[in-house]
Order: structure tokens, then sequence, then C-alpha cells
């Protein structure tokens, strides 16, 4: 029994690292493809993606049911304390989505920053299907008003799961933990 090494025979193929560096070009060319952000229209520039569009319009959503909370509570300053943090939370998610920075009529310790004519209207996140059909009237009554922010938030959440099968991971990821926020809001406008 010889230690000796081997001698060493021709090689009948591919070598090991040649293999290997295929292998690693292949799985970096599968990543680059898998990686586009374009809208699949094939022309660069052609306009929006269609997650830049689904981005723009939860930030728009977001945005109106920010301004129906702060019509609630302007129709409503008793409602302010309890109110705040959520639309607060509700501007948060505009942020996020890439809205623009909404100021806070809780921040100053009253509800005077809607206009008057403002404080019994709210623009709520309507748009395409299972819009209840209100016309944006705040109700005279607290537990009506939070009957219809409860709504509107559901109505909101439920469409952000919807969309979640639609749009890539980081803003699929976005959309459910707002959506999950959402659900959160509904439970303490309900049962808070």
């Amino acid at each position: 029994m010889s230690l000796s090494p081997s001698p060493r025979r021709p090689s009948r193929g591919p070598r090991r690292r040649s293999l290997f560096a295929s292998a690693a070009g292949a799985a970096g060319a599968a990543l680059l493809v898998g990686c586009t952000g374009g809208s699949g229209s094939g022309e660069p520039g052609g306009g929006p993606s269609d997650a830049e569009r689904a981005r723009a319009r939860a930030a728009r959503d977001s945005a109106e049911l920010a301004a129906r909370y702060a019509a609630v509570i302007a129709a409503h300053p008793g409602l302010a304390e309890r109110l705040g943090p959520l639309r607060d939370g509700v501007v948060r998610h505009a942020e996020a989505f890439g809205g623009a920075r909404a100021s806070s009529p809780a921040a100053s310790g009253t509800a005077s920053a809607a206009s008057p004519s403002v404080s019994a209207r709210a623009a709520g996140p309507g748009g395409d299907s299972g819009d209840s059909g209100d016309s944006g009237v705040v109700p005279a009554d607290e537990k009506g008003a939070l009957a219809l922010l409860a709504g509107a938030e559901r109505q909101l959440a439920d469409r952000r799961a919807r969309a979640l099968l639609d749009v890539p991971g980081e803003l699929a990821r976005l959309l459910a933990s707002v959506a999950a926020a959402g659900a959160a809001h509904v439970f303490l406008l309900t049962e808070g």
C-alpha cells in the first residue's frame, strides 16, 4: 500500500473552477433579472411602474384618511385626545408611502386647524369598490363619528390586504404592516 500521490489523469470535461464560475454567473444573472423595478412594458422612462402607482395611491389614501380624522376631531373636539394618536399614525403611514407631511390639528391642542367649512365634511379613502356611499359628512354624534372612522379604516385595510399580491416585496411588507395597523385602529375605535 503506497501513500504516494496518484498520477494525474487528463481531464475529460469542465474543471471544477469553470463549473463554479458558470454557476455563479448564472445565479448573478438570475438575481439581476429578478431585481428589475420596471413596469414590465420594456420602455425605460415610459411612466410610473405598477409599484410606484400603488405607493402613490397608498400615500393618497392615508392622507385622505388623515383628513377624515381631522374633520372628526374638528366636529367633535372631545374626541381629540382619543383620536389624535391614531391620526398621527395615519399621517406617518402617508409619509412612509412617500406622501407629504401634514400638519396635525391635535398638535396645538385644538381642532382650529380645520376650517369651519371643512369641519363638517371629510374626504375619505374612497375610490374603487366597497365605498360606503356616505357623502363624507361627519355624524353629529360621537358614536356615529367613531363608526365612520372605523368603517373607513376597515375598508382601507381590506383594500391594502388585497393589493399585497400585486406589489413587490418591500412595498408588500409596508402595505401589510399598515393594513395591520389599520385593523388595530378599527379595534381601538370600536372597542376602546
